[in-house]
């Protein structure tokens, strides 16, 4: 393959990967208003009272011109007749005291609606972090965690802005363009008409402002999402980056994506650029119209100086809020493409619901049953066929099989993190799908081979799946698997801080932890997943000391490539394309020398040798 080639086959496969990205982006969007209606429904009353004080605040600021033109046509006359200044100085008064009204009430909103823009970002996160919490690992297998920090983030970040801004500025805006208008037809009509005459050129303007926005900054958030993404995924494996010199490729897409985001950030600023300028031509051309005209009335005695002055101000308070629509339609463009991705999210129903009419599980016994289980992960391509297995209640059951035999998925399925497509799971002749998640996450618990640490000591990590155990029970759960000694021999013992998931530790201490915080939760049925597939042979011996403590007295299926860990199991099943092919005790099956476990033995032993 000449260099030509290997640059089209990236550039092709760069492609893809983006536009695999952006459709999952768009799978989940949708819903923004409904989303943003239920937010705010529970502070009906609150916004009205924050829309009265917005109100009082633009009246107040509103009349100020007003005041300017009653100082100069009836305040200033006085004082050249006969000097006195009271009628001046009364329009002074209440200017002054508009301005106090316009300030305390301004304060007043920023308070309210600062507290009532945190009340809804604080609804916002609990929802979105309990809601991706509750949906099941197949949405997480296609949503990624970049996108996961984006919705908590970036898209957080986006309706911030709009609550503490885009309101104030909306109100603000409506408010002073009615009451200007309505003011200078009330001042002189004839000018005042002529003033509005710019209205339908201000109308067109902002309208193709508002269309093209709304496309660009829809463009812009799924720009960001995918910088994110990438981001988040290349840092989380840089492991594996640097060890696959990956870093190039890497950089190549990021690249490819930030230029992307930019080029999207610059078609916003390119629209502001036009609408911006646009409006103060069209203001400043108004102004100079009513200037010309204004002064020629004054000269022939039609208007007062004081009202030209008015109609100058008041034009200058027309013109402010239109280029604030500019950066309040940013913020709202922004925030709605944010709120259209949390709507997607939040709409999406968990692939395990919870039951409608649970059954309740008290004491359970331990007993596991696939009832003649189809399931597969695509239509069409089964992963599990008609699999009908029980394992008795204390039984230690060891899977085995080549890859993609359906070991793991038998696993996910007895946990449920996935539910069957035809047949049932059940514990103790429950269907799972009949147990509440906290019943079933009680009685059932998984270990694999990630050794998943979470920040804290490790103490913390060990009560994850029982918070209120005390530190003697702690202590004890450890005693037991054989995990005291290397904790205790840490430099703040069990209070050791845990950090970037555990990587102080080995993979062996790694994984007496999680045994000892399966141990402690005290499970009927624990499911270890290739749990000691990452260990050496020094650290697998250790676990598998631990093991057997773990296992005692409780269901167990373990999931195996290692035959070492199938030594402690009562009962072996092996797996070939979703079907169980061999089922009895290991060394009732070594002993036959002709099945596909004993031939699985034989070259394990020969791979020891």
């Amino acid at each position: 393959m000449t260099s030509t080639d290997t640059a089209g086959w990236r550039g092709i496969h760069k492609v893809d990967e983006e536009e695999a990205l952006e459709r999952v982006e768009r799978r989940f969007v949708g819903g923004s208003g409904a989303l943003l209606r239920e937010l705010l429904t529970p502070y009906r009353k609150a916004i009205w009272i924050l829309v009265g004080i917005v109100v009082v605040e633009n009246a107040a600021r509103l009349s100020i011109p007003y005041l300017v033109k009653e100082g100069i046509d009836t305040g200033i006359p006085p004082i050249r007749r006969d000097g006195d200044l009271q009628p001046l100085f009364v329009v002074v008064a209440i200017v002054l005291v508009a301005t106090l009204t316009q300030a305390l009430s301004r304060n007043l909103f920023l308070v309210r609606s600062g507290r009532i823009g945190q009340d809804v970002l604080l609804e916002v996160r609990r929802r979105v972090f309990g809601h991706f919490q509750a949906l099941s690992p197949a949405f997480h297998d296609e949503y990624t965690s970049g996108r996961v920090i984006s919705r908590q983030t970036s898209d957080i970040d986006a309706i911030y802005e709009m609550l503490e801004t885009g309101f104030d500025g909306l109100v603000t805006a409506a408010l002073t363009l009615v009451g200007t208008a309505g003011l200078l037809l009330y001042l002189d009509l004839k000018l005042g008409l002529v003033a509005l005459c710019c209205g339908p050129f201000l109308y067109w303007l902002t309208n193709w402002f508002r269309k093209s926005s709304a496309k660009s900054y829809q463009v812009t958030r799924e720009k960001v999402a995918l910088v994110i993404v990438h981001f988040v995924e290349s840092m989380g494996g840089i492991r594996a980056v640097q060890a696959f010199r990956r870093e190039p490729r890497n950089q190549e897409i990021f690249d490819d994506v930030n230029d992307q985001y930019r080029a999207a950030n610059l078609v916003a600023f390119r629209l502001v650029a036009w609408f911006m300028p646009g409006i103060r031509l069209i203001g400043n051309i108004t102004i100079a119209v009513v200037l010309l005209y204004g002064g020629y009335l004054a000269y022939h005695g039609q208007v007062t100086v004081g009202v030209l002055a008015a109609f100058l101000l008041y034009l200058r308070q027309f013109f402010e809020p239109m280029m604030e629509i500019s950066q309040f339609y940013n913020t709202f463009q922004s925030a709605s493409a944010a709120l259209d991705k949390l709507a997607g999210v939040l709409r999406e129903e968990p692939g395990v619901p919870e039951p409608r009419e649970p059954v309740a599980l008290t004491g359970a016994r331990g007993e596991v049953r696939f009832d003649l289980v189809d399931f597969a992960y695509v239509e069409g391509r089964p992963v599990i066929d008609g699999l009908d297995l029980t394992v008795p209640s204390g039984q230690t059951l060891a899977v085995v099989g080549a890859t993609g035999a359906g070991k793991t998925t038998v696993a996910k399925l007895a946990t449920r993190f996935y539910d069957p497509t035809a047949g049932r799971v059940l514990l103790d002749g429950v269907d799972l799908r009949d147990l509440t998640s906290e019943d079933l996450r009680r009685s059932v618990v998984m270990v694999t081979q990630e050794n998943y640490l979470f920040s804290g000591t490790i103490a913390d990590n060990i009560r994850f799946g029982r918070p209120a155990a005390t530190m003697d029970e702690v202590e004890a759960a450890t005693r037991a698997l054989g995990a005291h000694e290397f904790i205790a021999a840490l430099p703040e013992g069990y209070e050791t801080r845990v950090a970037n998931q555990g990587g102080r530790l080995s993979a062996g201490q790694r994984q007496l932890v999680a045994f000892a915080r399966a141990f402690l939760a005290d499970p009927a049925v624990l499911i270890l997943d290739e749990a000691t597939s990452s260990l050496d042979v020094p650290s697998e011996r250790l676990v598998q000391q631990a093991l057997r403590t773990v296992l005692a007295g409780r269901t167990a299926v373990i999931i195996a490539h290692r035959l070492s860990t199938v030594e402690i199991a009562d009962r072996v099943i092996v797996m070939e394309h979703g079907k169980v092919v061999e089922d009895g005790a290991p060394a009732d099956l070594v002993a036959g020398g002709s099945g596909r476990f004993s031939d699985l033995h034989t070259a394990w032993l020969d791979s020891l040798a």
